[in-house]
Formats: structure tokens, sequence, C-alpha cells
């Protein structure tokens, strides 16, 4: 075991310890030391040695930062240096994991059709096992359970509220029970395309690391303390990630990642999904493949999709060439991630994510320099979005002016609406060679919507071809403040091409 598996043992030793029974004193120092080198800085941990790259819930409440806080509870006594030192990485941990959480969430009552009651607490849908649901917020429960009092603004009770609300907006998920009462293997509904080769019925029960905070009385400070709001104001609104290599935002009503760099450390279903693409939201969704011979399949929300065989199979990124060339810079006084990525020997991109400014901040930028040596079919996705009318449950139909339901693609931007919300896709450079289309995804493809649409860009690139495009991609949760009247206007600010770009693409001719 090179993984956070070894807590396991950890605990299996330090139960007989504790129970008098003849256990391995040395096994568990051994462990111990060992799933110490996993410790990567700034509260984070690999999910293994540093080759390994993931940085995911289970870097925190699914298991190290969780089995951490739980040995710092119960093993004070007999190791209280390393107690405190996992008291100290969770300290550092919580500063930057609150930004995975956002502030408002829709309820999903009946597919949708019921939006009337709004409730905070979801958390950005990222990495794997996400069918443990509210084990994502049981880092928040362990905080509690070991004592550990976080620096401001995350007082007990904002502490308290990011658990309960995220626990709360679950308890309002009613697709996520079967039949028989028991929670199904999915995310916001029933879903076998999105899990992993080790789930089984019993794992979304995991869950239940959200409820450490119930072994404590109830004069501790967390139950005590008023629940508080999430402290918005006092939390940068665009903030870069170095360890994890994310760039979370919270702009525009919208709360999501930039992401770049990740990859789980063996093979895992739909992991180009999980850990590859652009960016993964609270409020929409990521998507996973369904297939992998047509577009309405492939899953490509946030991602570049590229063919090199006339769109009869299709690539996504997967992991960057290497680490290295995965990287943070700042330019222009906002953080900016850098990827090289290779799908084949010779096809070579460099891909630049961009947060959103306050002058446009629904839209954020995905700047590309594709270099080919063969001809590419490629098609770029937007977030995917619920796509069915709440009248009837039908395809979501032609766009018009006055509608907050509907579909549209002219020239190079395309764009969907719908209950939840509106989201987005323009090529702001090449607007002459790149299409725009919306794409009805295949059912369930999605983790919150059993049928959801995707706007997205096309672009066919001939062989010995130097090119660079600018996507600007939009969205807009319906959980933003009066999102109805204010979509149109927030589509109609585009954002500029920044100076920077512009320079990195002058003397570059255009395709044959």
């Amino acid at each position: 075991m090179n993984t956070n598996w070894l807590w396991f043992r950890v605990f299996a030793n330090l139960a007989l310890a504790s129970n008098g029974a003849r256990y391995s004193k040395e096994r568990l120092e051994a462990d111990l030391n060992h799933l110490d080198t996993f410790y990567r800085g700034e509260g984070w941990s690999n999910d293994g040695p540093g080759t390994y790259t993931q940085m995911d819930y289970y870097s925190g409440s699914f298991a190290i930062q969780f089995a951490q806080l739980l040995y710092a509870n119960t093993a004070a006594d007999r190791d209280p240096e390393r107690a405190e030192s996992y008291k100290e990485r969770a300290r550092l941990y919580a500063q930057q994991f609150v930004h995975y959480f956002d502030e408002e969430g829709m309820v999903f009552k009946k597919q949708l059709s019921d939006l009337a009651h709004m409730i905070s607490g979801r958390a950005i849908a990222f990495g794997r096992s996400l069918t443990y649901r509210f084990a994502m917020a049981g880092f928040w429960s362990a905080i509690a359970f070991a004592e550990v009092e976080l620096p401001a603004p995350l007082t007990w009770g904002v502490v308290k509220g990011l658990l309960l609300r995220n626990l709360r907006w679950w308890s309002k998920q009613s697709e996520i029970l079967t039949p028989q009462g028991t929670l199904s293997i999915g995310y916001a509904y029933p879903n076998q395309f999105i899990t992993e080769n080790y789930n089984s019925p019993g794992s979304p029960y995991w869950f239940m690391l959200g409820f450490a905070a119930l072994a404590l009385p109830s004069t501790h400070p967390f139950w005590t303390a008023n629940e508080e709001a999430y402290p918005s104001q006092s939390l940068p609104q665009v903030v870069a990630l170095e360890r994890p290599m994310h760039i979370a935002v919270n702009r525009g009503g919208h709360r999501f990642i930039l992401s770049s760099g990740q990859l789980c450390h063996y093979a895992v279903r739909a992991a180009e999904s999980k850990y590859g693409k652009f960016a993964y939201s609270s409020a929409f969704g990521y998507s996973v493949p369904t297939g992998s011979y047509n577009l309405e399949s492939i899953g490509h929300d946030n991602m570049l999709a590229l063919s090199d065989d006339q769109s009869e199979t299709w690539k996504q990124r997967k992991l960057p060439m290497n680490v290295k060339s995965s990287h943070f810079e700042t330019i222009d006084g906002s953080p900016v991630l850098v990827s090289d990525w290779k799908p084949w020997s010779g096809v070579k991109i460099e891909s630049f994510l961009i947060p959103p400014t306050g002058e446009a901040p629904n839209w954020h930028l995905r700047v590309h320099h594709i270099v080919t040596d063969r001809d590419l079919n490629t098609s770029e996705g937007a977030f995917a979005i619920h796509g069915i009318r709440a009248s009837d449950g039908r395809k979501l139909e032609a766009l018009d002016a006055v509608s907050n339901e509907g579909q549209k693609a002219l020239g190079a931007e395309a764009i969907a609406a719908s209950e939840a919300g509106s989201v987005g896709i323009v090529e702001l450079l090449r607007t002459d060679v790149r299409l725009g289309a919306v794409l009805a995804a295949d059912a369930n493809a999605n983790l919150m919507s059993k049928r959801a649409v995707l706007p997205a860009l096309s672009l066919d690139i001939a062989a010995d071809t130097d090119i660079w495009v600018c996507t600007a991609v939009f969205a807009m949760p319906s959980s933003a403040a009066s999102w109805e009247k204010e979509w149109r206007k927030a589509w109609d600010v585009r954002p500029v091409i920044p100076k920077w770009v512009a320079e990195l693409v002058k003397g570059v001719p255009p395709p044959a």
C-alpha cells in the first residue's frame, strides 16, 4: 500500500493498542512515518508519493486530513508532537478548503421542477468517489471532533455553517435514495457512469464521515455557537491554490475552480473527466463519457476534444506532459494556469486558463496554442447544464428574446438557458473558423442533471498548422441573485482579449 489506505492499518494497530491487545508498535510507527512523506505543504498531502499528482477530496474530507484529525484526537496522549503537527496542517488546509464550498445552492426536486426553496452549501464536484456525497464536508466535522480552533474568519459558527448547510443541501436531493430508502450509487441521482470499480452498494455510506461532530457534547462550542454565513466578504474572489494547481473563483454568482496538472495515480474510469477538465463547478457538476464515438457521448464539458480520424474517436486532456509543465504565472496581477499537453506525438497544445475579471465576472478565458502535424477535428465545451423544459420535461427549444429557457448557436458562439441558469461559449480571436453548436449530451452523463446540453465550439485544423484560439466561457447559475433578469446583460458584457494574449499570438499565420 502506498496511498491513504495505510491509515486503515494505523487505526487497526491503534485500536489494538488502546484495548491492551497485541499490536505492532514498529509497524504503526513505520506507517505513520511513511504517511507523513505524502505531505506537500500548506496543509495539503498527495494521496501517495511525490510522483502522484492527485489532490482531491482524498487529501481532505475523505481520507488524509480526516484521518490526521481523528489521530490527533485519539492518540494525543501517546503521540502529542505528531497530533499537534496534524492540527496545524488542518489549520492551513482549512483556509484553502473553504474555497471549495459555495454560498448558495439550488434544491433539486423532481428534475428541477420546484426551485422555490433556496439553500446554501454545495461543494465543487471534482475528482473520484463523489458517490460518497456529503463525506466531502466531513473535514469540518473532524475539525470540531479534534478540537481545532481555526484562524479568522473560520469561527466555530462559520465551521458549523459550512457543515450543516452542506448536509441540508444533500437532504433535499430526493433522488439520491433508492425506493428502499438506501443511498444510491451516483451523485444528484442514481448514476452508474460516474462510478469506480471499487464502488459497491455500501460505498455511499462513507457519508457518515460528516457526522463525526455528533461525538461531541452539547456544550462544545461547535454546538453552542450560532451558525454563521459563508464569510464571502473576508475571502478573496480569485485565489491561486498552488498545491492542487487550482484557481478558486467566486465571481458572478458562481463558485468554481480552474484546474491543471492532476490525475489519479492509477487507471480509474473517466479519469480525464474527473481530473483533466479545465474547470469544475458546484452549480453545474461535471460530465463523464458514456461512449467514445460521437461528441454527445464523450462528456467534454470544460474540455478541448480532438480527433485525428475524421471524428471517429476523440481524445481529451488527461494530464499535462509532465507536472513541471503545468504551472502558475501572475500576469497583470491575476493568476494564470499554464499547461502543455500532447494528445499525440505530433500534436502539441499549450493552454492558458484565465479567471474572470471584475468587468466581466461571469466569464473565464481559455487560450490554446495548437501545433499539429495532422488534420484535426476539435470541439471545446462550456459548462454542461440541465437541458429540459420546466413545463413539460421535453428538450429545450430555440431561445427567443424573452424566454429564460432555450438554446441558440450563431456563428462562433453558443448559449443555453434553463431552470439551472445559463451557460455559453464564444470564440474571441478566430471567429472566422470556429463554429458554435449546442449538443444534446447523452442521458446520465452529467452528475447533476439526467438530461444535459452542452454549448460548444468546433474547429477543423489542417495538418502542419500553428494556430491560437481564445475561448470565453460564460456561466450564471440560477442560484445567482435575480439571474432571470440579469443573465442576458451579463452575456452581452463580453470579456476582452488581454494585451499579453494579443502579444503572444502576433505573427502567427492564419490556418491554411
